[in-house]
């Protein structure tokens, strides 16, 4: 295959395209990025009159002593896990009847979007008031199932909070997953599944050896998405179980240290932005492991 080759002119241009891309990027993300890594090495607050103090690694030392951040990293990775393999798993399925024909297939596609377009705030407390032990419709449903003691409080109790947030991250996110995969599987030729269906390959061959390796690009870039969407989760958490910390997550408990306490004397700012780096090196090792997992090129 014959590769096009660039005049300098041509070169010149792009550069000055990507130029106005390469400064919003700096501005809004290259640079708080570089400050944030800055402040976690120091012990300082804005409370006015407080003095920086210079720790090295001892917010990142703290931190692992930190039996608060120890159990918000647990939920946080154990909420990304859980919620992104139901996520693809359901997503992968609903996409495999959208992408069949049938009568109103266009009408279901739109429908099936209807809990992703919600916004979360919206669907979170939503989904608070039906898991309510009083009057909540979902918790007097598993009562009258016998699947749960008579007024048991679902997001109050630290083995079944955190399973009931997941389900409900499942039900709003599991559209967008759909919506992705779908996107990937129009793009298989038809051809193949008939030559395919010529040579005796049955349903399950079919999906294996054509539909699975043709859309790997697709679900790497999906799980990528998702995983660092779960992996910095916040709004859903904070509202179903506020001040909770047996389902408290890195970025709840983030915002604990970064607002509730940012004119705190005991200089808890730099140990928040330590937190934040943690965050960013979090989601970086998840991202390296789907890349290579999933042998997905960036060409």
């Amino acid at each position: 295959m014959k590769v096009k080759k660039y005049n300098k002119k041509d070169m010149r241009l792009a550069f000055w395209l990507i130029i106005p891309t390469i400064f919003a990027i700096s501005i809004t993300a290259f640079i708080p990025l570089i400050q944030t890594i800055y402040d976690s090495f120091f012990s300082w607050s804005l409370r006015p009159g407080f003095e920086r103090e210079f720790l090295g690694l001892g917010n990142y030392i703290r931190l692992f002593q930190d039996a608060r951040f120890l159990s918000s990293l647990w939920n946080t990775i154990y909420f990304t896990v859980l919620s992104v393999l139901l996520e693809f798993l359901i997503g992968l399925g609903v996409a495999l009847l959208m992408n069949a024909k049938f009568k109103g297939r266009g009408f279901m596609r739109a429908a099936m979007l209807i809990p992703w377009a919600v916004p979360t705030v919206i669907s979170s407390q939503m989904w608070r008031w039906m898991y309510n032990d009083n009057y909540g419709v979902i918790s007097n449903l598993l009562y009258s199932l016998g699947i749960l003691e008579e007024g048991t409080p679902i997001l109050a109790d630290p083995s079944l909070a955190m399973n009931a947030i997941v389900s409900v991250d499942v039900w709003k996110t599991t559209p967008f997953v759909a919506l992705l995969l779908l996107a990937g599987l129009q793009t298989i030729p038809s051809q193949l599944y008939e030559a395919a269906r010529i040579d005796g390959a049955s349903k399950w061959r079919q999906f294996t050896s054509i539909t699975l390796p043709i859309l790997q690009p697709t679900i790497a870039v999906t799980l990528i998405f998702r995983t660092l969407d779960a992996l910095r989760v916040f709004d859903i958490v904070y509202i179903m179980t506020p001040g909770s910390q047996d389902t408290e997550t890195l970025s709840v408990y983030n915002r604990s240290l970064l607002m509730d306490n940012i004119f705190s004397p005991r200089g808890l700012f730099g140990y928040g932005s330590a937190l934040s780096v943690i965050i960013f090196l979090l989601i970086g090792v998840f991202t390296l492991i789907y890349i290579k997992s999933m042998n997905l090129k960036l060409d």
